[in-house]
């Protein structure tokens, strides 16, 4: 047994997730997740570690057992309501090594710094310079990390510190709601990267890749999302098993600037490519959506579906990690 699997038999999750006070939050990850990735951060006892993202909770209790009396651990979200009742339930339990804070937590929390470990349960548009700054020598950085500036494209990184500098050292399936600037109520609508939606006749959104080229009125991008909900041409996907995780990723290495997702399905996402004049994609159902049987995007994504099967539709863990740094922080990007 791990040592996460150890402590978990000691946390009441629904305790956290169905707190009789608060109700059910909505706001938690998959216990199952959240076990992967603390087993990934690998925390040891008299760690003083920070996690992006309180949730319920439960994630924190997970740590403050694992880091034991001597250690510590800070929580940070941006939504004070969850802030609030993580601490009291927290507190109900006897927990006094884990503080929970209301803050913006792309910019870190360097009062308790430095931190042997650093954990995400949201994800940033890219590893911010403050994490890495904010780490010991060393140190671990267990993280979901966009491989795309479109919504849904990302993957859980390890990253190790050394010298300053970032190296990931492993690649997870996976990832989390965005990271953003007030708290998210809507958890269904991604949280960054939205060029258009509509929230009548039915709640619709799309993201595209080129939206730098698009004018003030997301005209681009309003008239792309309106090609693919009205008169579509609609086709099943026939090159057999269709692996979501690795048809994403594989999407995403081919960092063309026409790349495009939507939600035009509740609970179901869509990938391919557009222009100002075509549109083309592949939904999670395993349809194919076109403005025209003959548009030159429908060419496009199934030139890509065709590659992504010729080289055995790899999986995500396959790529060969880069982080590109730029602006606050670096990109994770992927190779073959």
């Amino acid at each position: 047994m791990t040592a996460v699997a150890d402590v978990a038999t000691t946390v009441p999750e629904r305790h956290y997730t169905h707190h009789a006070g608060r109700g059910v939050t909505p706001h938690r990850s998959n216990p199952v997740a959240i076990h992967r990735e603390l087993t990934t951060l690998n925390v040891h006892e008299g760690m003083n570690v920070v996690e992006f993202g309180t949730g319920s909770g439960y994630s924190g209790a997970l740590l403050a057992e694992l880091v034991g009396p001597t250690g510590t651990v800070t929580s940070l979200d941006i939504d004070a309501y969850l802030v609030r009742w993580a601490n009291l339930i927290h507190d109900e339990r006897g927990l006094s090594n884990v503080h929970c804070h209301v803050a913006d937590g792309s910019a870190g929390f360097p009062e308790r710094a430095p931190y042997d470990r650093v954990v995400a349960w949201c994800t940033p548009p890219l590893l911010p310079t403050a994490w890495v700054e904010q780490v010991t020598d060393d140190g671990l950085i267990v993280a979901p990390l966009p491989i795309a500036a479109v919504p849904g494209m990302t993957l859980v990184a390890k990253v190790r510190v050394s010298s300053g500098e970032p190296v990931v050292e492993a690649l997870f399936t996976g990832g989390y709601i965005e990271a953003t600037g007030s708290p998210k109520d809507n958890l269904d609508l991604p949280g960054r990267w939205v060029d258009w939606e509509n929230r009548t006749p039915a709640p619709s959104w799309i993201s595209i890749a080129w939206r730098e080229h698009d004018d003030r009125l997301h005209t681009g991008a309003r008239t792309t999302l309106a090609r693919l909900l009205k008169d579509t041409h609609t086709e099943p996907y026939e090159g057999g098993a269709l692996d979501w995780p690795s048809w994403r990723t594989f999407a995403a290495t081919q960092a063309d600037p026409q790349l495009t997702v939507a939600g035009l399905t509740p609970n179901l996402r869509a990938i391919g490519h557009s222009t100002r004049a075509t549109a083309a994609v592949l939904q999670q159902d395993g349809t194919l959506l076109a403005d025209h049987p003959d548009s030159p995007s429908l060419a496009v994504l199934r030139t890509w579906l065709s590659t992504w099967r010729e080289a055995g539709r790899p999986a995500p863990e396959t790529y060969t990690p880069v982080l590109v740094r730029r602006g606050e922080g670096w990109h994770l990007r992927l190779n073959r």
